[in-house]
């Protein structure tokens, strides 16, 4: 076997948070098609992705698709131009919007009823996958690459 250079840690992160808002942004746009799986009908779906009713309608998804794929492009474009501030920023952002995502998680595990589809999805899924996805995201972000930033 060919020895390989290891990939920098702050690359595999940034592969694992670009992957699952690329994930999450392809349920999103399936979403819009009418489709409900995993649930029911709309109104399921709605209870258990949000733990609200709100309308999975093009309207309300197609720019949460277009926000999820941007945030995952500024991720993965941090590894590969370390020095551009812009992407920095960008990362940063995604690292805020996961991080509020995790601290409001926290807040429905005492704020929810507790016999919910969303009150289980939040605390097994939801929540500690944002508080992983904000860690990473944040390592990418700080990131400097002595080989590249020469």
């Amino acid at each position: 076997m060919p020895n390989r250079p290891a990939i920098p840690a702050p690359t595999r992160a940034a592969v694992l948070v670009a992957s699952v808002l690329t994930v999450d942004a392809a349920l999103h746009l399936y979403w819009t098609t009418g489709a409900t799986w995993p649930a029911a009908d709309d109104r399921s779906l709605s209870y258990a992705v949000l733990g609200t009713d709100v309308p999975f309608t093009p309207p309300i998804l197609l720019p949460l698709v277009a926000l999820l794929l941007t945030a995952a492009a500024f991720v993965l474009a941090r590894t590969r131009r370390p020095r551009p501030l812009l992407f920095r920023v960008g990362t940063l952002a995604v690292t805020a919007g996961l991080a509020l995502r995790a601290v409001a998680g926290v807040f429905w595990l005492f704020a929810k009823e507790t016999g919910t589809a969303f009150y289980w999805l939040n605390l097994v899924l939801y929540t500690p996958l944002c508080a992983v996805l904000a860690v990473a995201a944040l390592r990418v972000a700080r990131w400097k690459d002595a080989a590249r930033a020469r």
